[in-house]
């Protein structure tokens, strides 16, 4: 065999060293055209990221919790979609690589295997299902922004952080440093806490005869004095308000204090707060009633999403419909 016909047969594979030839051509390929493609993916991930940052003009991403909702959305956004996409890709590249060697090694190994794939097909097409509907609803919650990677939320089974948003599952650390892995298909409802704003709920129990109407004129001026200060004020979208009485019982009266925060300082908000009313109940001699027999009975429903004085609307009238009859006798 001279070397002319070696190198022809290597190249159409028709020999053991040509089909080990094309199958390494195959990784190598595969390799390079996956480098590409996530090099190109994670340019364009830091190409949005380092417009965002140039447009608030902001040097480190963490800055952007004090910027513009919109800027911090699109950054999360973008790195969630990156993630996703590198997933993606990995695995299409794999599954064609895949086939190629094995079309390679044994062209004829499709029909000889395609009464096993029949049959295997009905078996495997219920778990199936559950994988492609992993990948649906997580594509699905990553385009409707509905969470991203660094919001806190509430899925059901996990509440925490999200550290990693993958073709089929999704990582959230919660507080006590534990990872869970909640599969995609099984996220019925998120409850995203990163989005908006959040509201501090402080409801304070003073004893019965005590006088309301002075502890609520110091809750609300203790609340306005710590959010006028600048390490606070950044962190506070409105001012205090004083919701008034939630429950009365014949141990204590239950006071709602309310501040609507940037998401994400809720609790520090709250600890700060609750710190500084205990050192004025302090001041004004007031001695909490013990909780064990106070029942807090204030609902943080619907009717209290949108504060304290929800705006009223008049009820529309219903006027009869008229009658052909009433219609010939109006003059």
């Amino acid at each position: 065999m001279t070397w002319a016909d070696f190198w022809q047969n290597l190249a159409n594979g028709e020999t053991a060293y040509g089909k080990l030839f094309r199958v390494i051509v195959i990784v190598v390929v595969a390799l390079v055209l996956r480098l590409v493609l996530r090099f190109a993916i994670d340019r364009i991930v830091r190409r949005i990221v380092s417009g965002v940052k140039k447009r608030q003009s902001i040097e480190d991403t963490q800055a952007l919790l004090t910027s513009p909702l919109s800027a911090v959305r699109t950054v999360q956004r973008t790195r969630t979609l990156g993630s996703v996409l590198n997933n993606i890709v990995t695995v299409v590249i794999l599954i064609v690589s895949a086939l190629l060697i094995v079309s390679t090694i044994s062209p004829n190994i499709t029909g000889a295997f395609s009464l096993i794939t029949a049959a295997l097909g009905a078996g495997l097409g219920f778990g199936a299902q559950n994988i492609v509907k992993d990948v649906l609803n997580g594509l699905s919650m990553v385009m409707e922004d509905q969470l991203g990677v660094g919001d806190v939320v509430d899925v059901g089974p996990a509440t925490g952080v999200v550290e990693a948003v993958g073709i089929r599952t999704t990582q959230i650390r919660d507080v006590n440093g534990t990872v869970w892995f909640v599969r995609n298909g099984e996220i019925l409802r998120i409850g995203n806490l990163s989005l908006g704003w959040a509201r501090v709920i402080i409801d304070l129990a003073v004893p019965y005869e005590a006088d309301v109407e002075a502890v609520q004129q110091r809750m609300l001026a203790i609340a306005r004095e710590m959010t006028a200060i600048p390490k606070w004020r950044a962190l506070v979208l409105e001012k205090p308000e004083i919701w008034g009485i939630e429950s009365i019982s014949a141990d204590a009266i239950v006071i709602r204090l309310v501040v609507k925060t940037r998401p994400g300082v809720k609790d520090d908000v709250a600890r700060e707060l609750r710190a500084r009313l205990k050192s004025a109940l302090d001041e004004m001699g007031i001695r909490l009633p013990t909780l064990s027999s106070v029942v807090l009975s204030g609902f943080e429903g619907a009717l209290s999403v949108r504060g304290a004085h929800p705006p009223r609307t008049g009820s529309t009238p219903i006027t009869p419909p008229q009658t052909s009859k009433s219609r010939k006798r109006r003059p």
